[in-house]
């Protein structure tokens, strides 16, 4: 991961007054986020009609492993984290944009998904010791834990700036940045990356950027409100998400544009089991053709981390 999960947590934190105003939908194969009356609409879609219109697809589902057939698919993630997986306001439902991936993987597949919570780092172990089929919890598919487990790409993340809503500073990309005040939190790549673009701004003749390193995204929120920085550098789903959602929409966008300095997320797959690992690979491919991919990413605001092709082990 490009952040540490403590930053996660702040970041829910920030929208947990949203999230326990929402409700979620049953958690299987042909259900999609449910939105509870009064829910901002920009905050939590509704895409159960989305995932229900997924069809099965026979040949998929005869190729999977005898196992996955009888018992469905049993999915780890990490629940904590918006707008990729958290829970709705009973508490207990998973939402979110990959929530709906799974679901729509796995009514592709002709089978239930069911998400079982559990830390970070437990992810991998609990994939290689088989007590889950697959694991969807924004893990960068990399060189690194490619060694360990299998990757199924779904998803492009990336540094993405944060403004103040209309855009008032005219902030249209990195180099926009230039003399400007922009906030990030301590430690991170978003960091790494503000003070590298400053030497560039400076090679290049032009003012510095003024980097503000602060211990959470809350209180970059809060500069960035009172106009004492010109912008924030975040995560894509972060920021997005944030974007929407903080004051009901009204005081944040995201600069369009790719993210920076990108790489993918993926579905985790045990090595040793290929069969799923290409039934899955084969059941998002046919998602992204059909559409139904793009439109769950463009329910959630994040089809700027759209993929064309799901690759498998694409990271570098």
């Amino acid at each position: 991961m490009s952040r540490s999960r403590a930053v996660q947590a702040v970041l829910l934190a920030s929208v947990a007054v949203l999230v326990t105003a929402c409700g979620g939908g049953p958690d299987g194969a042909g259900g999609g986020t449910s939105q509870a009356a009064g829910a901002p609409a920009s905050g939590i879609p509704d895409t159960a009609a989305i995932v229900r219109g997924v069809q099965k697809d026979a040949q998929l589902n005869a190729a999977l492993p005898d196992a996955v057939k009888q018992a469905g698919l049993h999915l780890a993630s990490n629940l904590q984290s918006a707008p990729n997986n958290f829970y709705a306001a009973d508490g207990k439902t998973p939402i979110g944009y990959e929530v709906d991936l799974a679901k729509a993987v796995a009514a592709k597949l002709g089978v239930p998904v069911t998400h079982q919570d559990m830390a970070f780092g437990s992810l991998i172990t609990s994939l290689q010791s088989g007590r889950v089929d697959l694991t969807m919890a924004g893990m960068n598919d990399t060189k690194a834990r490619q060694a360990q487990i299998d990757f199924v790409d779904y998803f492009t993340s990336g540094i993405t700036i944060m403004i103040r809503k209309g855009n008032p500073d005219a902030i249209t990309g990195p180099d926009a940045l230039c003399g400007k005040n922009v906030a990030v939190v301590q430690g991170t790549s978003h960091q790494k990356f503000a003070t590298e673009q400053s030497t560039k701004c400076t090679q290049a003749g032009k003012p510095a950027i003024t980097v503000t390193a602060t211990d959470s995204d809350n209180q970059n929120q809060n500069q960035l409100r009172t106009g004492r920085v010109q912008a924030i550098l975040n995560d894509l789903p972060s920021a997005v998400y944030i974007s929407r959602t903080a004051g009901e929409g009204k005081f944040f966008e995201v600069v369009p544009g790719e993210p920076i300095d990108g790489g993918p997320y993926g579905i985790g797959v045990n090595k040793t089991n290929t069969a799923l690992r290409d039934s899955v690979q084969k059941a998002l491919q046919a998602l992204i053709a059909d559409g139904t991919y793009g439109k769950i990413l463009q329910a959630w605001g994040v089809e700027q981390g759209a993929i064309k092709e799901a690759a498998v082990n694409g990271g570098q």
